[in-house]
């Protein structure tokens, strides 16, 4: 994949992480840098997600751990446990909200 494409890879996939959050309709505030998105929860708690350009990978990392996900058939793939990043981000979203949450990428 080239540096490009994985900015616009990488621009899409974050845009579907805040739109998702935005309409799961739990309380959390988010913001933006760049490729780089913090999730931050009542409690204080964050899931930071960002784009690492050198490795062509997004990484999540959160209380329960870090996360790398590399490009695949066009979704994010979590390199160790091969789960998808919107599973993953709804699982780890609904550990912090303390709410059932399910996340989908709207493509």
């Amino acid at each position: 994949m080239s540096e490009k494409q994985f900015h616009e890879q990488c621009e899409r996939t974050l845009r579907a992480i805040e739109d998702a959050i935005d309409a799961c309709g739990v309380d959390v505030d988010t913001s933006r840098s760049g490729q780089v998105l913090e999730l931050e929860f009542d409690d204080g708690s964050k899931i930071i997600v960002n784009g690492n350009e050198p490795v062509r990978e997004i990484w999540v990392a959160a209380r329960s751990g870090a996360f790398h996900y590399r490009a695949d058939a066009g979704k994010w793939i979590d390199t160790r446990s091969g789960d998808d990043l919107f599973v993953t981000l709804s699982r780890l979203v609904s550990q912090h909200a303390g709410s059932q949450i399910k996340l989908s990428d709207a493509d």
